[in-house]
């Protein structure tokens, strides 16, 4: 197994910590000792020291892991867990050992374009993205959640643009970010030619902006791609980012109602992007926030619809974990800026709370 010094370092000081424990959404959810940073650097650590190897229930155990970085936000010493998951996913690609699910994914992105291994995206989205402006300058990237998993909501989000009299495109047949690909194996030459390839059709449809309907596809735009040597010749912006920008320039001019809104704050959109700040400014003009416990940089996960593919039963947990942190808050309207959030929160509420998209939360106040 190849680690880098830190990550070799922070394996050795986070196997004997258990402060951030609490705040692992997986952790949480399954109640197991295993799905802790600590347990998960105690078993890499036998690993380097060769005591244990990087296969089997060892490799399925940093799979578990969301890399949502709520550990690395939550620890008082400045150590990134989650760095050194993903270093020891990619040692095990590397070794020969990626789990048979990881590698059923990575093919179906090589033969579809997408984990999911669907080839025809929803006529409902299809419809709404036909009479675009093929010379527009602005480029409205859905992702491959939004695409195949909530074409609803991303049907939405255009009809806002629309709404706004915004001048926008998105591309029929969109290369994948490399966000998921990334998360299964991390900077392997596979996970750069991804990339590689999507910033070249961007580049190729002649846009100043991109906007982002996934923040995972932003986050790695934004950071991934830089660390990579990869340009997209364009700005990139979050869609929450932009929804509010179309507002305070009266594009978008919501009846504010007395309605209480609480944010689900994507760990992304928090954490990678640090911006918590543009769904609440969206929501203040729709009406009044409420907020859970854990919000803001501190918020957790509701789900990753990567993992549901492989450890569906858990994903499931780990939105009712969220939807019960909402109602015991008193909470009536949830509402989330991620496509996977969305799919999981909205399949596991059972009428017992209002799961909203930011636009569907904003199409109800025009």
């Amino acid at each position: 197994m190849e680690l880098n010094k830190t990550n070799s370092n922070t394996v050795d000081q986070c196997r004997f910590c258990w402060m951030c424990r609490h705040i692992c959404p997986i952790g949480n959810a399954t109640g197991q000792e295993r799905n802790t940073a600590r347990a998960r650097a105690l078993s890499l650590s036998l690993v380097k020291r060769g005591a244990a190897k990087l296969e089997g229930d060892i490799v399925d155990n940093l799979y578990e892991c969301a890399l949502c970085r709520g550990c690395s936000n939550d620890c008082a010493t400045g150590f990134d867990p989650t760095a050194f998951t993903k270093e020891a996913r990619l040692s095990a690609a590397l070794e020969g050992n990626m789990p048979s699910y990881v590698a059923k994914l990575i093919e179906n992105i090589n033969s579809t374009g997408n984990i999911y291994g669907e080839k025809q995206v929803s006529s409902v989205l299809l419809d709404e993205i036909r009479d675009l402006d093929p010379s527009a300058k602005t480029l409205f990237f859905i992702g491959k959640d939004g695409a195949y998993r909530t074409p609803e909501t991303a049907s939405e989000a255009v009809k806002l643009l629309k709404k706004a009299g915004v001048s926008f495109k998105v591309h029929k047949y969109e290369p994948n970010s490399g966000y998921d690909i990334d998360f299964l194996i991390g900077a392997a030459k596979e996970t750069k030619d991804v990339m590689q390839k999507c910033a070249d059709e961007i580049k190729a449809q002649n846009v100043d902006t991109v906007v982002c309907y996934d923040p995972a596809d932003a986050k790695v735009f934004l950071h991934e791609y830089k660390e990579y040597g990869i340009e997209l010749g364009c700005k990139v912006v979050t869609f929450p980012a932009f929804v509010l920008s179309l507002i305070k320039d009266g594009k978008l001019s919501p009846k504010k109602a007395d309605k209480e809104y609480t944010v689900q704050d994507s760990a992304i959109l928090a954490r990678d992007l640090d911006d918590t700040d543009s769904v609440r400014g969206v929501l203040s003009a729709c009406g009044k926030l409420k907020e859970m416990l854990l919000f803001g940089k501190a918020t957790m996960l509701a789900g990753n619809l990567i993992m549901n593919e492989y450890i569906p039963g858990v994903m499931a947990l780990v939105a009712e974990d969220r939807i019960q942190n909402a109602l015991h808050v008193g909470a009536v309207t949830l509402v989330t800026s991620s496509p996977a959030e969305y799919r999981l929160l909205k399949d596991n509420a059972k009428g017992r709370i209002e799961i909203l998209s930011l636009e569907e939360a904003v199409a109800k106040c025009l």
